[in-house]
């Protein structure tokens, strides 16, 4: 393995590429705001959820609060996911996305800004997303009833 010389007045070599782990524990988005929902799976086959997936957005067969959901994401560590089985029911944690809290993609319900600061010349109709799951048959709790057509589910 390739060395690295701190200089000539340091006693430790560390290895090139290598890690330098902290002694002490480290918590993940700290200081964040944190929401919590509960998600039930309606659905007849497993969903995974990443860690970075806008929550608003994920699959129309999980029932949950949508709207409290909007601008967030799981508070999970990178890379990582949450599994719902058929059936399943779980409380969740949400936190707001960083940076510039600009969503694009998914499944095309938001495309622009999702924060709440002062708005932006390019943030969507918050309103406008929500009225677009709801016709696209996005469930928003376990407690809904009927889909945007009038039938029972």
């Amino acid at each position: 393995m390739a060395k690295q010389h701190p200089g000539p007045n340091s006693k430790h070599v560390r290895p090139i590429g290598g890690y330098v782990l902290s002694d002490q524990p480290l918590e993940l988005n700290a200081g964040r705001p944190v929401t919590e929902v509960v998600v039930q799976n309606t659905g007849d086959r497993p969903i995974q959820v990443g860690s970075h997936f806008h929550f608003f957005e994920v699959n129309r067969m999980l029932a949950f609060d949508r709207e409290a959901a909007f601008g967030k994401r799981l508070n999970i560590p990178a890379t990582t996911s949450i599994r719902f089985e058929p059936g399943d029911k779980k409380t969740v944690e949400l936190i707001p996305f960083g940076g510039q809290q600009r969503v694009y993609g998914f499944n095309g319900l938001v495309q622009g800004w999702t924060g709440s600061e002062s708005t932006p010349s390019y943030r969507p109709d918050r309103t406008e997303a929500i009225h677009n799951a709801k016709t696209r048959g996005f469930k928003f709790g376990p407690e809904q009833q009927e889909n945007p057509k009038g039938k029972k589910q």
